[in-house]
């Protein structure tokens, strides 16, 4: 069985993360991915405190083993958010969209693990000054709020400039890019397209049903002029936004676009006018299973991809 530190560190039996996805990454999701070994993570993403909290609590009552929360840094709730999260104890953090080292002396308190998502080398030094103690790097193949630097090349070079675990985000789904995560010297994986897929997600099923059908090239960037580009699924609300945004639409204009174009997706099942936020990965998901299984399967064929390695390279 593959360990490494990230587990010892956080008491978790798999190097496997889920992605803190917003709307998706629920208690009922979470809570199955601790079961089934990894670290399952709530996504916060802009709900008040109060349906937070509830989502812990409900967490809490699924399973006793480690998990996290994702708080994006830039919620109009996140002071607030915060607050849970301390009374709450919640065991790790992984933030998004800002610095938490403004939160960090209270966490640490508490013993909550603090983990950023970095999508960049500058970026990975400077929080590591707060005194985080590990980082996602997250390459451009995700999906949702993406970087620029994919993630066979951000990888390595944050590996090298940090002194704390790196867990792999953006392109990973099976044990193939596990092994060459860890390969590239990833202490973890994290994977949010693939657990979209899992028999415990909330999304819609015609949500679902698109993510199966999607090949290759099936996703596209949009915000590229807004400076925080989105990775979803080609539909028609992708070629509205992008025939505003490239013909010089105000900002505001593009906002109202999307406003509530991911819960129109992901839980209404409007996958046409909805935002499907979804990895490059996605060509290549053909089945919907229970979490346990899948990070199962994944670890499973990890050892076998490794231990391949060593019969091919003589």
């Amino acid at each position: 069985m593959i360990k490494t530190d990230i587990c010892d560190l956080l008491g978790i039996e798999y190097p496997i993360f889920q992605g803190g996805m917003a709307w998706l990454g629920t208690a009922e999701l979470a809570a199955a991915v601790s079961e089934g070994g990894g670290l399952g993570i709530i996504g916060a993403g802009h709900m008040p405190p109060d349906v937070f909290r509830n989502e812990i609590h409900k967490l809490k009552e699924r399973t006793s083993k480690p998990f996290g929360c994702n708080i994006m840094l830039m919620s109009p709730f996140v002071k607030e958010v915060m607050q849970v999260v301390l009374e709450e104890r919640v065991p790790v953090i992984t933030t998004g969209a800002g610095n938490p080292s403004t939160y960090v002396p209270a966490l640490k308190e508490i013993g909550t693990k603090v983990i950023p998502v970095v999508a960049s080398v500058l970026l990975a030094k400077r929080l590591l000054r707060g005194g985080i103690d590990a980082v996602v790097a997250e390459g451009t193949e995700s999906g949702g709020h993406v970087g620029e630097i994919t993630t066979m090349c951000l990888i390595p070079q944050i590996a090298d400039a940090v002194n704390v675990p790196v867990i792999a985000a953006g392109g990973i789904a099976d044990g193939r890019g596990a092994a060459a995560a860890f390969a590239l010297g990833a202490s973890a994986v994290q994977m949010g397209s693939r657990f979209v897929l899992s028999e415990e997600c909330i999304a819609h099923p015609n949500y679902k049903e698109a993510v199966l059908k999607a090949k290759d090239r099936s996703t596209v960037m949009t915000g590229l002029t807004t400076g925080h580009p989105v990775r979803i699924l080609e539909n028609l609300l992708s070629h509205q936004y992008q025939e505003l945004e490239f013909s010089g639409a105000p900002k505001e204009k593009l906002e109202e676009l999307g406003a509530g174009a991911l819960r129109k997706a992901a839980i209404e099942g409007d996958v046409k006018n909805g935002s499907v936020m979804i990895g490059q990965i996605s060509g290549m998901l053909q089945d919907v299973k229970p979490c346990a299984q899948i990070i199962k399967d994944i670890m499973s064929e990890t050892e076998t991809v490794i231990g391949g390695l060593q019969k091919i390279i003589k």
